[in-house]
């Protein structure tokens, strides 16, 4: 059985007193809950998670990376930064990104192979707009999306890496995608994954990130293809974020 993975994405959120106040919580209470849990934090942050998060089981993520190793890319942090603040997770084409920040395919695919050539785990975030849902095109919008990162870095690759299924019209909103939804999309991506190497699919950490809550995180992970979640809002308080965990082992 593949070990659940729980990813909080903190996004523009945070200071230095009510990190503090959070990762003393969730280091305090996690011991005992039988899953991976990891924190993607804004780069300023980054620091003071690593200091506090130090000889606990608890791993440390960034939000995203730069595709370049190092030159004039002012404002651009490189995976080889991220490394030096033993960070073990990023966030790879999350939808903000995408579609705020005009991330193309092509681009995220440079930047999840930067990630996994220097060591970093990239959580590759796919999945569709509400448009594109209701059009009936859910499966080939993700399709493409994992399309671009195999050929470009090799479905081998995703040894080293986890997948995030983020519907976009599921995040922030309050929407979620019904368990059966997200199953049949999890589903759907380890099949493209399993056609080219079906021990590695088998093996694969898939996780489901949409407005995910203490509520609906049961069942949801309950589903055979659900490897845990990227959790949003509710990774920015302790009891919420604590209750995921939980649901997840």
């Amino acid at each position: 059985m593949r070990r659940k993975l729980v990813a909080g994405n903190w996004k523009m959120h945070g200071s230095l007193k009510k990190n503090a106040a959070l990762l003393n919580s969730v280091r305090a209470l996690s011991p005992g809950l039988d899953c991976d849990i990891a924190v993607c934090v804004p780069y300023p942050y980054l620091a003071q998670a690593q200091a506090l998060l130090d000889g606990s089981k608890i791993a440390l993520g960034a939000q995203n990376l730069s595709e370049h190793e190092a030159g004039a890319f002012t404002g651009e942090v490189s995976a080889v930064m991220l490394g030096e603040f033993a960070c073990r997770y990023v966030l790879v084409g999350h939808s903000e990104r995408r579609s705020i920040y005009g991330e193309s395919d092509a681009l995220v695919a440079e930047k999840f192979v930067a990630a996994v050539n220097h060591g970093l785990v990239p959580i590759l975030c796919v999945g569709e707009k509400l448009d594109e849902r209701e059009g009936g095109c859910t499966e080939q919008v993700v399709a493409r999306q994992m399309s671009a990162v195999i050929e470009r870095a090799g479905v081998a690759a995703f040894a080293k890496a986890v997948v995030a299924y983020e519907p976009v019209w599921a995040i922030g909103t309050g929407m979620t995608a019904s368990p059966a939804q997200a199953q049949d999309v999890h589903c759907a991506i380890r099949a493209q994954v399993a056609a080219l190497d079906s021990g590695l699919a088998d093996g694969l950490r898939i996780l489901y990130g949409g407005s995910v809550k203490p509520q609906n995180a049961r069942e949801l992970f309950s589903q055979s293809d659900i490897d845990g979640g990227l959790i949003g809002g509710a990774a920015l308080v302790a009891d919420d974020f604590l209750a995921i965990c939980r649901a997840a082992i």
